[in-house]
């Protein structure tokens, strides 16, 4: 049986002892994640025909993945540790400007495998229209402002992009090239708020929770039954919906009145937290309902401007 330590337990143990991230393997992160998502989006699930269209946008984030030859944002020189920094670190950092395009690249690998009509044909000509001024602004705000900032139907294109160029340099460093973030829930390489946290399995990774990192892929190390927000141990607590299975909860914290997704891989083994976060908007509901909010939106379900989700 396993025995799940207590938050002091693993603060005393050596900081070797635990992997502190598991960087983005570039060959698969992407692969991976289009495979879930697939195998989530069942006959009756709530947003199945959302859940296929971002699959095939994550295809072609994979393959764009692929072509990048050189780092598209500034890393590191002579192994220098990246400093983490609050949200809109990765609005500082240095972006070529060849990521736009990756933008048009994965515009127009969706529309080759896809009829787009309607508010997806829209946001795209938008994208198109606006000129590289304009799309840099987007992308700052996208990484460093609030929902109402930008237009939501466009707003996953552009996120999709710069996942893209981040998952790339997140998997050219290495694991002493991370510094300790300084912010509880924020990504140690990028800077961006996490999106959810996994109990892993297998090997080093047995048992520890790693939060993912929504624009780079990474995933972090940090102690169970412990808010990711504000780092309170106190008033936390799991939420599920009845009748569905216990491989994802909400944990709620009642110090800030947050919450973030926790997936646990041993009950379900093929588990990927950016995918699997999108397709629980069940769970999103009922925590909403509750009273609890998200520290940040998933990049690819942004709010509407009157606060319902937009999935056309």
């Amino acid at each position: 049986m396993e025995r799940v330590l207590e938050p002091s337990e693993i603060q005393a143990l050596e900081h070797s002892a635990i992997p502190r991230v598991r960087l983005p393997e570039r060959a698969e992160v992407f692969a991976a994640r289009a495979r879930r998502l697939r195998a989530l989006a069942t006959e009756n699930h709530l947003i199945r025909d959302y859940l296929l269209l971002i699959a095939d946008l994550v295809d072609a984030q994979h393959e764009a993945l692929g072509q990048l030859s050189r780092p598209l944002v500034t890393l590191p020189a002579g192994g220098a540790s990246l400093q983490a920094a609050p949200l809109g670190a990765a609005q500082s950092v240095a972006r070529d400007p060849e990521w736009r395009g990756v933008l048009e690249f994965l515009l127009s690998r969706l529309e080759a495998v896809r009829t787009l009509d309607g508010a997806l044909a829209t946001a795209c000509a938008r994208l198109r229209e606006l000129d590289a001024a304009s799309l840099e602004r987007e992308a700052d705000m996208l990484c460093a402002a609030g929902p109402e900032a930008f237009d939501n139907l466009s707003a996953p294109f552009i996120a999709a992009a710069l996942q893209v160029i981040w998952t790339d340099a997140a998997s050219r460093l290495t694991p002493n090239q991370v510094a300790y973030p300084d912010t509880a829930g924020v990504c140690p390489v990028c800077g961006s708020h996490s999106l959810a946290s996994t109990v892993r399995i297998g090997g080093a990774y047995e048992g520890y929770r790693y939060l993912s990192c929504g624009l780079c892929s990474t995933e972090s190390h940090v102690v169970r039954v412990k808010c990711t927000h504000c780092e309170s141990t106190r008033g936390i607590s799991y939420q599920m919906i009845e009748d569905q299975p216990d491989w994802a909860k909400a944990e709620s914290c009642d110090e800030c009145h947050t919450y973030r997704k926790i997936f646990y891989q041993s009950k379900q083994l093929e588990v990927e937290p950016f995918a699997d976060d999108l397709a629980t908007l069940a769970l999103d509901l009922l925590m909403n309902e509750a009273g609890y909010s998200r520290p940040v939106p998933h990049p690819f379900l942004w709010p509407a401007a009157d606060g319902e989700a937009d999935v056309h």
